[in-house]
């Protein structure tokens, strides 16, 4: 089988559906749980889940079964710049851990992407761009370069914005499992007998959308140039640790 020039680590399925909406569709397993990648040309793609652990699993995997030459974390950020607006697209140059304050440099991008250990509410925004001055926040990146590191492989990132600064997200951790699977029947059914909950859900769903639609629209254009660069686009992540204060 020829090994894939590039490599994609996303949360969910809804996030990228527009990109891979025709790509082959494989099932496989690493460490005795079952994968789904997505196959197209010198590209692979999986979907790990939400939050740190499924992130740093579905980027294990895919590295041991298709050991790629280039590794990117893609999906949905929180914006903690009041300028950015949901659908734009944010790849930084730097991914900053907030569990210890590590760090993994990007060339080429600009301004910095932070990831936290939950989905951030606004207030947590708030917070984070007061302590970090970062653009957006996710809950995968540094995962994700954590694993590219930890194997010599090259690291990028591209996230959309789904949420804007001031957006309060609707409580969703309790719906999220152990696998990074989130519980959408469990979600409606909850939000189905909360009133005051349904605008901020309705608005997230559209974002959602929107989010979803542009980064679809900027990986189809950026996605041969990928292939065409792969190791070249990136180089060997340097990795160091600041203060968190």
């Amino acid at each position: 089988m020829d090994m894939p020039k590039v490599a994609i680590v996303a949360a969910l399925e809804r996030e990228v559906g527009g990109l891979i909406k025709n790509w082959s569709r494989i099932k496989r397993t690493h460490e005795g749980r079952e994968f789904t990648f997505f196959e197209h040309d010198d590209t692979v793609l999986v979907c790990g889940g939400i939050g740190l652990e499924p992130a740093r699993r579905a980027a294990e995997a895919v590295i041991a079964l298709y050991h790629p030459a280039l590794l990117q974390s893609v999906g949905f950020a929180g914006a903690l710049n009041a300028k950015l607006r949901v659908g734009e697209i944010v790849s930084p140059s730097v991914v900053l851990d907030a569990r210890d304050g590590s760090r993994v440099d990007i060339p080429g991008g600009a301004g910095t992407l932070i990831t936290f250990i939950s989905v951030a509410s606004a207030s947590q925004k708030r917070n984070l761009a007061q302590a970090y001055g970062a653009l957006a926040v996710d809950v995968e990146a540094a995962a994700v370069a954590a694993a590219a590191r930890a194997h010599g492989i090259p690291f990028t990132a591209t996230k959309v914005v789904s949420d804007g600064l001031d957006f309060d997200m609707p409580e969703t951790a309790r719906f999220i499992d152990a696998q990074g699977r989130f519980r959408t029947a469990r979600f409606a059914s909850y939000t189905a007998l909360r009133p005051w909950l349904w605008a901020r859900v309705a608005a997230l769903a559209s974002n959602s959308r929107k989010a979803a639609k542009a980064l679809a629209a900027h990986l189809n254009n950026c996605n041969q140039l990928l292939q065409q660069t792969g190791q070249a686009y990136a180089v060997e992540p340097k990795t160091t640790s600041i203060s968190s204060n």
